[in-house]
Formats: structure tokens, C-alpha cells, sequence
């Protein structure tokens, strides 16, 4: 998104700059408890991704906050107000882009954004004015050469940038992105992880990402939360869930036609070490960090394997291992 497709979006954040306050969530199905004490914080500008497994609670997770399902238990504040009991000057400062719709095909796409703009009017302050223009929006998520297309005419991506601009339209101070870059192309997903930064860091969005591609999240998110068995397992950085996991980095590389692997948490420290001992007799040397993916899978059990508690980590002693060439 180009400086020149940006509009001034600040956000009133009052005195207390938390959006997201979420304290022992609890939600129960019959004698089954699908959320069990879920606590996290989220304050302006911050990218969360909540990750996890299915039917791990992710979705019931993110209905409640939206206020589209009453919880069993805890306290929830959603821009300081209970979803639950959110009106409507409250909703239009919320934002929410779905996996999919496919209402609407016969509307024109500018009219169709500028007709739910029309919903924001009454809502609209000096610190926040609603809603987004038609135009902007289109440049901002790059349909503008589609501005006069019907709906049902635009392709998958296409159509999956109109769904976010939908969800911005009202200018939100939060927005609730479900697994949004699915059907982009390469492309598209790189123009949309932009708009998702400009949208934070310029403008203090809040964003809370649900998407089962760790390296999105990874590059996306400034905190991740794993979700697993009804329990927020883990909350922090990429960097600190692999450090709580002890996850390990691989080094490879040959010496005298040999090649050989390492794996160790201080690949730094190894490599350094490993040319102070062999020299210009190394070559072909490769790092590989250790990813999200394996923090990921470190702490999440698979499918009917327990509770959905975090795994204990393997123990992760170093070792150097000769690969047959």
C-alpha cells in the first residue's frame, strides 16, 4: 500500500490502551469445556495470531469477543465494553473479515462498499472519521481497476480483497482477520501482509489473525498465542516460544568430501567455534533456524494423543551426525 493510498485513520485510544482484555474464558458444551480459563491482553497497534489445531476453540475464542456467542464463564473487554452486551456504536468500531461470503453478486463493487459505508455515518468522530472513502479503500487493497466490476464477476483473490475491505470500511480500531489470505496469490498475499503492517503500525489497529500458515504468522504477528485442548499453551514472540521449547537450529556443511550435521540451540557460538577449528577446509555451509513450524509442533499434541496440553519438549543435546553422500 503506497503512502499516497493511505488516509489518516488515528484512533482514539482514551486513557487506557488496552483493546483486548480477556481474564479465565470459559465456555461450555453440555458436560464438555471447549475454553478453559483463556487469559491474554492486546493493547493498540499489536498483531496477534491465535493459532492452533481444529477444534481447538479458535473460532468459539473469536465469536465471543466479536459478541456473536454468550460465554459460560470469565470476563471479557472488548474496547473496554463486554461484547456480549456491545451496541451498535460499539460494532461499528469493530472490523471483521470471515473465511468467505457470497452474498451481494450483482452489486457493482464500489457501490456495494460505499452502501455499507453509508452504516458508519452516524458513528463517525473528529479522532475517527467513518467511513472509509470507496475509492481509498480500493486503492488500499488494490482493486481499483475492479471498482466498477459486479461482485460475481471477480476472481478468488479478487474477491478476497473485497472481503477485507468490507471489513475496513468502517475504519476499526480491531479487526478480526480469519484465515485471510487463503485463495491469494503470491502476489496478493505479499501486497495484503503490507496493508496488515501499514494498518498497525501507522494507523494503531488492532489485529487478531486466526490462519494455519505458520510462516504468515511468523512474518505477520507480533505475538502468537497457541490454542490447544481449550487453553492458551503458549503467548509470545516467534523467538520466545522457541526458546521454551528448545528448539534447535541446524547447521550443515562439508569438510575433505564429507558433509555433516549439527543440530544445537547456539548455532552462532558453533559455527564461529567450527572455523576456528577447520578453517578454508569447510565448505557449503548452511543454517537452518529453527522455524514456528517446530516451535508449533512442540507444542501442540496431535489429534486424540491427550488433553491437548504442551508437549514436553525432546530432549535437544547436541550432536553431530556424518550424512551419507
Amino acid at each position: 500500500m503506497n503512502s499516497e493510498d493511505k488516509v489518516s485513520m488515528t484512533t482514539d485510544t482514551g486513557c487506557d490502551d488496552v483493546v483486548l482484555d480477556v481474564e479465565g474464558l470459559r465456555m461450555r458444551y453440555g458436560t464438555t469445556d471447549v475454553l478453559r480459563e483463556v487469559t491474554f491482553r492486546a493493547r493498540h497497534g499489536e498483531v496477534l495470531a491465535l493459532l492452533g489445531p481444529n477444534g481447538a476453540g479458535k473460532t468459539t475464542t473469536i465469536e465471543i469477543l466479536e459478541g456473536f456467542r454468550m460465554r459460560s464463564a470469565g470476563r471479557v473487554r472488548v474496547l473496554g465494553t463486554d461484547p456480549a452486551r456491545g451496541d451498535e456504536a460499539w460494532r461499528a468500531r469493530v472490523g471483521v473479515v470471515l473465511q468467505s461470503w457470497r452474498d451481494h453478486g450483482k452489486w457493482r463493487v464500489r457501490e456495494l462498499l460505499a452502501h455499507f459505508g453509508r452504516y458508519y455515518v452516524p458513528y463517525a468522530t473528529e479522532a475517527v472519521p467513518r467511513p472509509w472513502g470507496a475509492d481509498e479503500l480500493l486503492a488500499a487493497v488494490g482493486l481499483s481497476a475492479q471498482a466498477g466490476d459486479k461482485v460475481k464477476t471477480l476472481s478468488g483473490g479478487q474477491r478476497r480483497r473485497l472481503d477485507v475491505a468490507i471489513g475496513l470500511v468502517g475504519r476499526p480500531e480491531l479487526l478480526f482477520l480469519d484465515e485471510p489470505t487463503a485463495g491469494l496469490d503470491p502476489r496478493a498475499r505479499h501486497e495484503f501482509h503490507d496493508l496488515v503492517h501499514g494498518l498497525a503500525a501507522e494507523h494503531l489497529t488492532t489485529i487478531l489473525l486466526t490462519t494455519h500458515d505458520l510462516a504468515e504468522a511468523d512474518r505477520l504477528a507480533d505475538r502468537i498465542m497457541i490454542l490447544s485442548g481449550g487453553r492458551i499453551v503458549a503467548d509470545g514472540t516467534a523467538a520466545d516460544l522457541a526458546r521454551r521449547t528448545d528448539a534447535t537450529d541446524e547447521v550443515s556443511w562439508t569438510r575433505e568430501g564429507r558433509r555433516f550435521t549439527h543440530t544445537t540451540g547456539e548455532s552462532t557460538r558453533f559455527v564461529r567455534e567450527l572455523f576456528a577449528r577447520h578453517g578454508e577446509a569447510i565448505g557449503d555451509l548452511a543454517v537452518r533456524r529453527a522455524s514456528l513450524e517446530d516451535t508449533y509442533l512442540a507444542l501442540v499434541r496431535e489429534p486424540g494423543s491427550g488433553n491437548g496440553l504442551p508437549t514436553p519438549a525432546a530432549a535437544h543435546g547436541e550432536r553431530t551426525t556424518e550424512v551419507a553422500r
